[in-house]
């Protein structure tokens, strides 16, 4: 090769490699500038409601006590989270609220006061000043303010009055008038307000007198929070062995059937082209459709229920896996099987003694890591099919009310998803590696 040639070619070389170095940025540039308009990022930030985000956020650590009274009536209740399952008992109310006669004197911290009295609603703002409602069906709630535009935390209509404040709210409408009042922690977790061990600490449930005459503190305690009408630890704790039985059964499920199937697609053991590749077209469609898209569709057919999503979650693995395991089993060492087959074995004993402790490593690595996947997937599958953890947390998170309930519920699902890697790696490590400490 001339030298001409020798150079003519470093300079095509050399100009390759910049357009490489400016050209790949450029496309990468030209890419996220697509997206930026393409998924209308500036009107996705002009729509984001921060008020509502900080809202969610609050409920997710802290609960409301709403004090609640009818304007017809005049009678004024107080729950946890203005349900009647958290329901005050009858002359019993929150510290911060004080009664005297028909006037309800409500404490809202940082020098806010509100007032129920027998005609009218109050609600006394350090800085801003008094509100004052006096609903009645012809002038709706009837509202006055201090002078002035109303600040945005004021929405106000002929038939309903909001005030939001920090840490507290205030909703009047012509038939009733609701305040509640943020407080850190999920309240009523262990024991709700008619349970006599609400209130009650550890020690003297453990080591005092009997709260309750009619059983032990342990079991009464016991009882009462595995029975919490609140938070429903029991229903709470079926639907998480629903999610983890959901994932088991598929994805061993999955296993049983995808090994025999894999024999059928692996070249050294399926003799016939066509066979092989019928069933490589079998296990291509059935893990190329998502496991949610057979979550509906089984859901159509069958109904809803946890073993909707186990067969579900069995399908789809049934392609991977028959894909993983005619690769390994392709990968197997021949030499091992012509031994066994030497001593006289028939071909199902050359398989189980010449091919499965081979692929078996393989297999339950493949098997445990996708247990652990499933686990996750199970949650998302349960919500589409009634069952599970995932059905709970779909239902707190739809009623937007208690989302605290939606961290309990979140927590536990990484609970138990770590629970599963640490059980799965500890498998592997006993049953692959044959490290008999666990370490």
């Amino acid at each position: 090769m001339t030298t001409a040639a020798i150079k003519l070619q470093s300079d095509q070389l050399f100009a390759r490699k910049r357009l490489l170095n400016f050209g790949l940025p450029a496309v990468v540039l030209a890419y996220f500038i697509y997206i930026f308009f393409a998924f209308d990022l500036i009107g996705l930030a002009e729509r984001a409601r921060m008020d509502n985000a900080r809202i969610l956020v609050a409920d997710s650590y802290s609960y409301k006590t709403h004090v609640t009274r009818d304007n017809r009536s005049g009678e004024v209740s107080f729950a946890i989270e203005g349900e009647r399952k958290g329901a005050y008992p009858e002359g019993e109310m929150p510290e911060w609220v004080s009664q005297s006669g028909e006037e309800t004197v409500i404490d809202l911290g940082d020098g806010k006061i509100a007032t129920y009295d027998a005609q009218s609603i109050t609600l006394d703002i350090p800085g801003y000043g008094l509100i004052t409602s006096t609903p009645s069906r012809a002038k709706g709630v009837n509202a006055t303010f201090p002078e002035g535009a109303l600040p945005d935390w004021i929405n106000a209509s002929k038939n309903r009055l909001t005030v939001t404040t920090p840490g507290a709210r205030l909703t009047i409408t012509r038939n009733r008038a609701e305040v509640f009042r943020y407080s850190s922690g999920w309240e009523l977790f262990f024991f709700t307000l008619n349970s006599p061990y609400h209130g009650a600490g550890a020690g003297q449930i453990l080591f005092g007198d009997r709260i309750d005459p009619a059983r032990s503190n342990v079991a009464g305690a016991a009882h009462d929070f595995w029975h919490n009408p609140m938070w429903r630890h029991g229903e709470v704790a079926w639907a998480m062995f629903e999610t983890v039985l959901m994932a088991f059964l598929g994805t061993m499920g999955a296993a049983i059937v995808a090994l025999p199937l894999a024999f059928m697609a692996a070249k050294n053991f399926a003799p016939f082209s066509a066979v092989r590749f019928g069933f490589r077209r079998v296990f291509d469609f059935v893990r190329g459709v998502d496991g949610l898209i057979w979550t509906i569709v089984l859901s159509r057919a069958f109904g809803p229920g946890p073993m909707t999503g186990a067969l579900a979650i069995l399908i789809t693995d049934t392609g991977s896996f028959g894909k993983m395991f005619s690769e390994a089993l392709e990968n197997v060492d021949e030499k091992q099987i012509e031994g066994i087959q030497s001593t006289g074995a028939k071909p199902v004993q050359r398989y189980r003694f010449g091919v499965i402790p081979q692929i078996t490593p393989v297999l339950l690595s493949q098997v445990l890591y996708y247990l652990e996947s499933n686990t996750r997937s199970a949650t998302i599958i349960g919500a589409i099919t009634g069952g599970g953890i995932g059905l709970l947390l779909t239902q707190a998170m739809i009623t937007q009310k208690d989302w605290e309930e939606v961290s309990y519920y979140i927590v536990l699902i990484i609970g138990m998803v770590m629970l599963m890697d640490w059980l799965s790696g500890l498998i592997r490590r006993r049953l692959i590696a044959g490290d008999e400490s666990g370490h």
